[in-house]
């Protein structure tokens, strides 16, 4: 099929979409009782959060829906210049970027904001998945198989790194072993870059003396206990005092100055203290569900490019969310990364639910080329 539109003869995977749809639901409720003191508090408006997340979320929806009726091979003649204008961007935003957080992430445009790091590992995906289908049995060489294009997710990485956003490189460079695990890569070439990554984190986490602060904090929370280690304590009191079926959704205590970043890093927290074990398992399930069916999608796919696009674009959001869940749990070192769909957050959802829409897009796909169809 070369047309840019998938035929609608079938439809685009409905647990997937159905999922999606629940994250995001869940996410709206959560960020309004997690974000409303802040609201109030910084803006004199209680719904100013929630207001933006249902915006942005209604932008996602509607690139979701359109992107959906894209035909997902479209995509693979632009990834080389999606990655450019990514490499263009990510150098933008070190030097016009807006600074928060000690770090420079955001371009501003008007009342909007924009993230390039987002839009990156998009970019990076769909290079990796056109790249890897371009190779074909190739990617089991070791300089042009596997070492170039690991060169140019490390180029990227450091870009991202310039902006002081460990999480989101080291999710990255994750997400681009997975890809080329999938794709068949020589495990000793995995080893290998494992021999010179794991050093050079250790390395990059010793010469930052706040990455230096996390990990210690992380080991032993109790031993800085209003300093490094206040954000995992918090976190751990939220979670803890939610029990079984949580205190009530609106009646959590911790986001009252307690718990930091309360509707962004740490939201899972809220949901937690709130809704309970039931609340978070809930979410977590959910996310298992995302990870089955887009991984069904990519053993489904008709050719390379939509099995390794659908790989990588399920791995870049269920990464993610399970770093985010196991820093909030006391599980992992803390990286300031958000949870998809749940967090508070304008261009990292859109792009998420764009994402997505390419995802359903290779399931539609997939399902016209079963046998029968």
């Amino acid at each position: 099929m070369t047309g840019r539109r998938a035929s609608p003869g079938r439809s685009p995977d409905l647990v997937l979409f159905g999922t999606t749809l629940a994250l995001l639901v869940i996410g709206i409720v959560t960020v309004f009782s997690a974000s409303y003191t802040t609201g109030l508090r910084e803006f004199g408006d209680p719904y100013y959060y929630v207001k933006r997340q249902i915006l942005w979320a209604a932008l996602g929806v509607i690139a979701l829906v359109i992107v959906m009726h894209v035909d997902y091979r479209v995509w693979r003649r632009w990834s080389v210049a999606g990655l450019l204008l990514a490499v263009l961007l990510l150098g933008l935003v070190l030097v016009i970027g807006t600074e928060a957080g000690g770090g420079r992430r955001w371009i501003r445009v008007g009342p909007l904001s924009m993230q390039p790091s987002e839009l990156a590992k998009l970019a990076v995906v769909n290079f990796l998945a056109a790249y890897i289908a371009a190779q074909g049995g190739g990617i089991r060489r070791l300089f042009q198989g596997f070492l170039f294009p690991m060169a140019v997710v490390g180029f990227i990485f450091l870009l991202i790194l310039a902006e002081r956003d460990f999480g989101t490189s080291v999710a990255l460079g994750l997400n681009a072993v997975v890809m080329l695990f999938a794709a068949g890569a020589q495990l000793w070439h995995l080893g290998l870059i494992a021999l010179v990554a794991v050093p050079g984190l250790f390395l990059l986490i010793y010469l930052e003396p706040y990455r230096m602060r996390r990990i210690t904090s992380f080991l032993n929370p109790w031993a800085d206990p209003l300093g490094a280690g206040w954000n995992i304590i918090q976190s751990l009191y939220a979670i803890g005092s939610g029990g079984l079926f949580g205190l009530g959704l609106g009646a959590g205590r911790q986001k009252f100055a307690y718990l930091p970043e309360q509707h962004t890093d740490f939201i899972y927290a809220v949901l937690g203290e709130e809704m309970g074990f039931l609340g978070t398992a809930t979410v977590a399930l959910l996310f298992f569900v995302f990870a089955w069916r887009g991984y069904r999608t990519a053993l489904r796919a008709p050719d390379l490019y939509g099995a390794m696009l659908a790989v990588g674009l399920t791995s870049m959001i269920v990464l993610q969310a399970f770093i985010n869940m196991g820093v909030v749990t006391g599980s992992m070192p803390v990286t300031g990364i958000t949870l998809p769909f749940i967090s508070a957050g304008g261009s990292s959802l859109l792009v998420t639910l764009a994402a997505i829409g390419v995802l359903l897009n290779v399931s539609r796909a997939a399902e016209e080329g079963r046998p029968g169809s």
